[in-house]
């Protein structure tokens, strides 16, 4: 069973877990912890009571961001990254969000394909952005209009 869920307390060791393994830099436990803030909209996927993938986004005034969004390594590959950006669009159109903005890395061939695919449109580049093991690579700005 498949299940898009509030991300809570409950939930955090295996986020921090998959943040682990999933980012090349990932996020500190200071940002993961964060997750009842005023417009924060944090999610997780759980599939047999094991979360496979989450994502942390903020809405405010009618603009959503997605801040963070993962798949376990183990579970790449089945769609789960798919179900999570359409939680994510159902979630912050629930909130009444006009546009959502996203980054992705230049090298993320996979992830850019499925935010195209799901409707993003890449707005921009911010050059020698993400931090890489040989230096610096560009981030994509993409948007996506609510209508």
């Amino acid at each position: 069973m498949t299940n898009l869920e509030k991300l809570t307390e409950q939930y955090l060791p295996q986020v921090k877990e998959i943040e682990k393994q999933a980012h090349l830099v990932p996020w500190s436990n200071r940002h993961l912890d964060d997750i009842n803030g005023k417009f924060h909209c944090h999610r997780v996927l759980v599939v047999d009571g094991n979360v496979v993938g989450y994502f942390y986004a903020q809405c405010i005034v009618g603009e959503a961001t997605l801040l963070n969004i993962a798949v376990k390594p183990s579970q790449q590959g089945n769609g789960f990254g798919r179900q999570l950006l359409q939680g994510y669009i159902e979630t912050v159109e629930s909130l009444k969000a006009d546009s959502s903005w996203l980054e992705v890395r230049s090298s993320n061939l996979a992830a850019f394909a499925l935010y195209e695919a799901e409707g993003f449109n890449e707005v921009t580049r911010r050059y020698d952005y993400y931090p890489t093991e040989n230096g610096h690579e560009d981030a994509i700005v993409m948007s996506y209009l609510h209508f």
